[in-house]
């Protein structure tokens, strides 16, 4: 990449998941699932494939996203243990806050900054493995 091509980024940023719900609770949402991750989550809390296919996904917008409780938090979030499949969590909370939307400038992640706790902190990621984020969401 050209000095004109790098991403205003480019020093890296940093992050550190404090495991505090904010981007899994609140205002529902989409956490959207592949055939690959449903196995592992299935795998991962010992269930049937389709009796988790049942309990724990629903279709919206011709795909499969993860539903929500009543409150709108992830079906998979603790208030007291925080993301109970953590290890095997799929590729967009993976991914997160390395999202186009949170990267698309400065201001964006300033904004990102005051909603997550763990985003300016931590471990400096670099531009390299931030992009590798972005792209894996995309697939």
């Amino acid at each position: 990449m050209t000095p004109a091509e790098q991403p205003w980024f480019q020093d890296g940023l940093r992050f550190e998941c404090t495991q505090c719900g904010k981007c899994c609770t609140g205002e529902p949402g989409f956490v959207w699932v592949n055939d690959e991750e449903i196995d592992k989550l299935a795998k991962f809390r010992g269930d049937v494939r389709h009796e988790f296919i049942a309990l724990y996904t629903k279709k919206s917008r011709g795909k499969v996203t993860l539903r929500e409780k009543a409150d709108g938090a992830c079906v998979f979030y603790d208030a007291e243990r925080g993301c109970t499949v953590y290890s095997v969590r799929p590729r967009q909370c993976r991914t997160w806050p390395f999202w186009e939307s949170n990267l698309e400038s400065p201001e964006a992640w300033d904004r990102t900054e005051g909603d997550c706790p763990g985003s300016g902190r931590g471990e400096l990621i670099p531009v390299e493995e931030i992009l590798r984020r972005v792209k894996v969401i995309k697939i």
